[in-house]
């Protein structure tokens, strides 16, 4: 009977707590419908290839090939900036009868499948060159045939001795921009992941401490003085911002160094973009912190703050995901922080081309500190 009143009341304490309640039937289905939607999403590689002096039947062939766009370019410059500006995937250029082809190698799935459909194209077009060729002769020499006298029509079908040098098939020479042909979809991953793990502990290493503090009654007796609710939350986010900071430089140089990433960008930007992440991280900890009332509570949050933030942070291509479902990343802190992260290790770009994510990060940032402020009132309603 003593173990029946124990599990009762067990029972009865849990089905009061909601959170709980939420977090065990409601959230699992929401992930897994988050799943659903973004891996069942559209896996085609969609590519944008320039192509300087190759030539038209090639470059035709190639426009062709389901989810190929060709961009023909004058010179050899306009392609090399529109690389540069991530305006196309590769440049072919044919020159001295081969093919240079440079990739920009950000993805390798798009480079694998660069090399697949030139290649495709090429073999077509030379088959389909090789059929108009034996057709054409075969024409030719029937007409020369019936009009020559039998002796040299006799002559004319013995085989010759004589062996035609074939023409040197073209060959494509290989150039990345970034890595090499060992480059794989981890390289593409490993910009976006070193700003989810930056974002992801902050985030709960922060809140933990803050609900700590709430629930030893430290804040009370804070609370409890003339301080200001905004000094309370520029001191917690001084104090743990130093800490963020220290453990977002050690995460950042262990990325480049230890690891071997190579960045073709400012590494002064990536602590940049990952300092004011982990800032941002901080204030939605601080933030989470003040609706939980216990660390238990605390943990309920990641299914649904963290979980999202990895789905659509652009590790999975959204631009491969419907038009609808890519809204949601706009609303994601770590969607601009991954673009930002990306666009330096990746294609090399300057302050100016993300520029307009730190300005979103730091908007989240001011956004989530007033809502900090404001949130402390239902501890002091002064």
């Amino acid at each position: 009977m003593r173990i029946v009143a124990i599990a009762k009341r067990v029972l009865i304490e849990l089905l009061r707590d909601k959170r709980t309640l939420a977090l065990m039937f409601v959230a699992p289905i929401l992930v897994l419908t988050l799943m659903k939607i973004v891996f069942t999403a559209n896996s085609t590689v969609n590519l944008n290839v320039a192509t300087v002096s190759v030539d038209s039947k090639i470059a035709q062939q190639l426009d062709d090939t389901k989810h190929v766009s060709v961009k023909k370019y004058d010179t050899k410059k306009k392609a090399d900036k529109a690389i540069k500006d991530r305006k196309v995937d590769a440049i072919i250029n044919f020159k001295d009868n081969n093919y240079y082809v440079t990739y920009a190698n950000t993805d390798a799935s798009k480079t694998s499948a660069t090399k697949m459909a030139l290649q495709s194209a090429m073999v077509t077009t030379n088959i389909n060159n090789l059929k108009d060729t034996v057709t054409q002769l075969k024409d030719t020499l029937t007409k020369i045939q019936a009009s020559l006298p039998p002796a040299a029509q006799a002559q004319m079908n013995r085989p010759s001795d004589n062996k035609n040098q074939a023409q040197k098939a073209p060959k494509i020479h290989n150039k990345y921009l970034y890595g090499d042909s060992d480059t794989n979809f981890f390289d593409k991953m490993l910009p976006i992941l070193m700003g989810f793990f930056v974002f992801f502990f902050v985030f709960l290493i922060s809140g933990m401490a803050l609900l700590k503090e709430r629930t030893t009654g430290t804040l009370d007796r804070l609370l409890s003085t003339p301080v200001k609710r905004s000094d309370i939350v520029y001191g917690y986010m001084i104090s743990y911002g130093l800490l963020a900071v220290i453990q977002t430089l050690i995460i950042v140089l262990y990325t480049v160094w230890a690891l071997d990433v190579q960045v073709t960008g400012s590494i002064l930007l990536m602590i940049l973009v990952n300092v004011l992440l982990a800032m941002v991280a901080l204030a939605f900890g601080i933030l989470m912190s003040t609706f939980a009332k216990s660390e238990f509570q605390m943990m309920q949050f990641i299914p649904l703050i963290i979980i999202p933030q990895v789905f659509f942070s652009g590790i999975i291509p959204l631009d491969t995901m419907a038009d609808w479902i890519q809204y949601i990343s706009y609303i994601l802190p770590l969607k601009y922080a991954g673009d930002a992260l990306s666009g330096i290790v990746l294609s090399g770009v300057n302050f100016s081309a993300i520029a307009v994510d730190l300005l979103v990060l730091l908007g989240f940032l001011v956004v989530l500190t007033y809502l900090n402020i404001v949130g402390l009132k239902r501890y002091r309603k002064v």
